[in-house]
């Protein structure tokens, strides 16, 4: 990780850049890593926080996408950031659209990218259904268009969470919780700028997914990058980041912390 981490409280996060405040989020299987390649793309223009999702730090009868919603809240008002730009990815992205709906005054835009909420088996059908190093290896692989971009790290960080009974426990917890919130009825309530990036060979939230987002949120557009699996602004940083920026610029935050 070449960013610090800075802790206050129970909340973990990186903070990076000065300028409008971006709220990167993660994945299930994410961790702040995720966003390296945007934070070095984006923070000389913009202020850029990672909060850390406290999915294995919780315990298992606590866990819940409400619950992970609430502690990003809460973190937001904590550090008195007044309004915000969201980014979220796979999980985050649900996150980032239930604290929308939750608290929409403090949104600025909202950016999903492989995001779930609509397609139910999304986050299910991610979890190794065997603990072997070689089946983890080949599903964080399909993940992405490239395989390459699933690096030892990444498999190891994986493999250690499936083998660790209570992570183990907390991932499945947390994605049957995705699950049972979907917001299929609750999407024509965002009013906001809404961009939607979206690889072309997602096969864990399929392109199809991103067109349905684009459907039901009033104010979205919809870019679906070539050659691209789950993770875009890991594998296809550049364009995400040109994406991100253009978007970001025609909706700037007048006042911020």
């Amino acid at each position: 990780m070449e960013y610090p981490i800075y802790e206050k409280g129970k909340f973990k996060y990186i903070e990076e850049g000065e300028g409008d405040t971006v709220i990167l989020l993660h994945g299930l299987f994410g961790s702040m890593g995720n966003y390296e390649a945007l934070i070095k793309g984006l923070k000389s223009n913009y202020r850029l926080v990672v909060p850390l999702l406290p999915i294995f730090e919780l315990p298992s009868r606590k866990v819940s996408m409400t619950t992970l919603m609430e502690h990003v809240h809460e973190f937001i008002l904590t550090q008195g950031y007044t309004t915000i730009h969201i980014v979220g990815n796979s999980l985050g992205g649900h996150i980032g659209l239930l604290l929308t709906l939750k608290a929409p005054e403090l949104v600025r835009t909202l950016t999903l990218t492989g995001s779930s909420g609509l397609f139910e088996n999304a986050l299910g059908n991610s979890f190794p259904r065997r603990k072997s190093y070689e089946f983890v290896k080949e599903v964080a692989q399909k993940t992405f268009f490239n395989p390459d971009i699933a690096s030892k790290a990444l498999i190891d960080e994986i493999f250690e969470i499936v083998n660790t009974p209570t992570k183990g426990l907390n991932i499945v917890i947390t994605a049957k919780s995705a699950m049972r919130h979907n917001l299929e009825h609750e999407l024509h309530k965002i009013k906001l700028p809404t961009l939607l990036i979206w690889g072309k060979n997602d096969t864990i939230t399929p392109a199809f997914v991103g067109e349905d987002f684009h459907q039901k949120i009033e104010q979205s557009e919809l870019h679906i990058l070539d050659e691209c699996g789950h993770a875009p602004m890991m594998e296809k940083p550049a364009e995400f980041i040109t994406l991100l920026m253009a978007f970001l610029e025609r909706y700037p935050i007048l006042k911020t912390k």
